[in-house]
């Protein structure tokens, strides 16, 4: 059971979060939730309107920290400031970019940490929807609109919504894991939606050579959809030695946190973000 302390986190956290949706009623889709549940958590009431399961699954979703522990700073990174600057370009301008990097160097915190504060922007993991009907679906679901109807009405409705909002924009994450009919999907959506939203797509190298190699083949749709996305793989990382951006990474996020010994935070942890973030917290005493 979780603790009065914790619920009025995420109380807080839905609060927050309110102004980043267009109504209280898609925010309810979204959150999965009554809207009258909302409404009254908006009004500040917390007890007694959702169970913990659901509470949890709605702090999962506004990226709640449900621990005491201290929350690490968000640091202005390299990868962080790549990202944040492609995802405004895209979402200002309707274009897409494509995005295949190395795994762990802050690739989807920046995205998540993006979304919180831009409204009409989505994002996607492609892990958890791999098919086309999962993938729609869970755009849908993600701007707020009817996402459990037959296939061909969820289709329409989201385009007709997204050409309805000013400056949508849909962030693909991990999307190398989608399946075939989930990138001819994504192109149709695209050409439905042209001018009208911007996309960003993401992975890791396995991305890339997914699209390279059907192109390859001669896959149809897959030279299509490249050309879509900008016809280039951008990338971050250097392609040769990766240790001193790594070093960078790991110097700007330490001292972000009030961590001074770089060199020691890089030698525990490489220069993997998932492990200098349980080293910091160590540090500071609260992993």
């Amino acid at each position: 059971m979780i603790t009065k302390e914790v619920k009025l986190k995420i109380g807080e956290a839905v609060k927050a979060a309110r102004e980043n949706y267009p109504s209280a009623n898609k925010m309810a889709v979204v959150l999965d939730v009554n809207p009258a549940q909302l409404s009254r958590m908006l009004g500040g009431e917390i007890d007694g309107v959702l169970s913990d399961a659901k509470l949890i699954s709605i702090a999962r979703k506004l990226n709640v920290e449900l621990s005491a522990r201290t929350e690490l700073v968000t640091a202005n990174t390299p990868v962080y400031q790549f990202i944040t600057a492609q995802l405004a370009a895209c979402q200002s301008n309707a274009i897409c970019g494509l995005l295949c990097d190395i795994a762990d160097i802050g690739k989807t915190y920046s995205a998540k940490q993006y979304i919180q504060a831009h409204k009409n922007a989505v994002y996607i993991d492609c892990s958890q929807c791999k098919t086309k009907q999962r993938l729609i679906r869970s755009i849908a679901r993600e701007f707020g609109i009817n996402h459990t109807g037959k296939y061909h009405d969820v289709y329409a409705d989201l385009v007709y919504y997204i050409k309805t909002l000013p400056n949508p924009l849909v962030i693909l994450d991990e999307a190398g894991d989608l399946d075939y009919s989930a990138f001819l999907e994504i192109k149709a959506l695209w050409n439905a939606t042209e001018f009208a939203c911007g996309w960003f797509m993401m992975g890791a190298d396995g991305l890339k050579h997914k699209i390279e190699g059907n192109i390859g083949r001669k896959k149809v749709g897959y030279a299509e959809l490249f050309r879509r996305f900008g016809s280039r793989f951008q990338r971050i990382t250097p392609d040769g030695d990766q240790i001193q951006f790594a070093q960078k990474q790991v110097a700007i996020i330490a001292r972000a946190n009030g961590i001074s010994d770089v060199q020691s935070l890089f030698a525990k942890t490489q220069g993997s973000l998932t492990r200098l973030r349980y080293e910091i917290l160590k540090t500071k005493g609260a992993a």
